[in-house]
């Protein structure tokens, strides 16, 4: 059976389509954690509006695929892809709860949910930042 998914994984299109089958999956699973450890809910936020909520959560979005993108890259496997997507979103997280300690002078996801834009838009380019970072200690 591996032999035969190894072999259908050698036709350029099949692959294509399992990478990016499996990201499009990985992004809504990690999107939905992230949806679990903020106080506001994000898509309803987006919903009414919100920019600093679009913003953040766009940081996460390119976030999760730039660190996926190294390890497609890196011509790890698929597994190996999406295990690296994994523990990239849990550090970009890491990033997100330590940016929020550091800055005491204000609550980051009150004030992301209140529509800070300068806060939102400092979340987003901490997770593309940092995403290129993960990304490039892939091998």
């Amino acid at each position: 059976m591996e032999h035969l998914i190894e072999q259908w994984l050698s036709n350029p299109y099949v692959s294509m389509l399992a990478y990016f089958s499996v990201a499009v999956f990985a992004l809504v699973l990690l999107l939905s954690v992230f949806e679990l450890v903020t106080r506001y809910k994000c898509w309803d936020e987006i919903r009414k509006g919100n920019i600093s909520v679009a913003l953040a959560t766009s940081g996460k979005i390119f976030g999760i695929c730039n660190i996926f993108r190294f390890g497609i890259e890196a011509r790890d496997s698929l597994y190996a892809s999406l295990t690296w997507a994994i523990i990239g979103y849990v550090l970009l997280l890491v990033a997100y709860f330590l940016f929020g300690f550091l800055m005491p002078y204000f609550n980051l996801d009150n004030e992301i949910q209140k529509d800070n834009r300068a806060v939102g838009l400092l979340s987003m380019v901490i997770s593309i930042s940092l995403s290129y970072i993960i990304g490039a200690s892939i091998k």
